[in-house]
């Protein structure tokens, strides 16, 4: 099983970035998916969950309204659009994957990251 994020870069604030975590080695809409974030010195946040079968989300509160969580499973893909983005959003992006939603170091199977900055 293997998770591997893209979709990453530098944007001004006010701008859009979709990530993307491609999945192999499993169906993904059997799995809840998750989106955490991390900056240097800041404990890792979660930052949006799709439960297995796609029927409901998670979103923090920080990114609400904003940030919207899918997955294309025919690609076996978890996306991640951003929209109205800010400098506080900048970190290092994850995802996460396992049979229930969990807190990250409860999460089975977790990607290497990418890396989001807002200026």
């Amino acid at each position: 099983v293997q998770l591997v994020e893209s979709g990453g870069g530098s944007v001004q604030a006010g701008g859009s970035l979709r990530l993307s975590c491609a999945a192999s080695g499993y169906s993904a809409t059997k799995y809840c998916m998750g989106w955490f974030r991390q900056t240097p010195g800041k404990e890792r946040e979660e930052v949006a969950a799709i439960w297995a079968g796609g029927g409901s989300a998670y979103y923090a509160d920080s990114v609400k309204g904003r940030f919207a969580v899918s997955r294309d499973s025919a690609k076996n893909t978890l996306y991640l659009q951003m929209n109205s983005l800010k400098p506080e959003d900048t970190a290092m992006y994850y995802c996460a994957a396992d049979y229930y939603c969990r807190t990250w170091d409860g999460y089975k199977y977790r990607g290497q990251g990418t890396q989001v900055t807002v200026s």
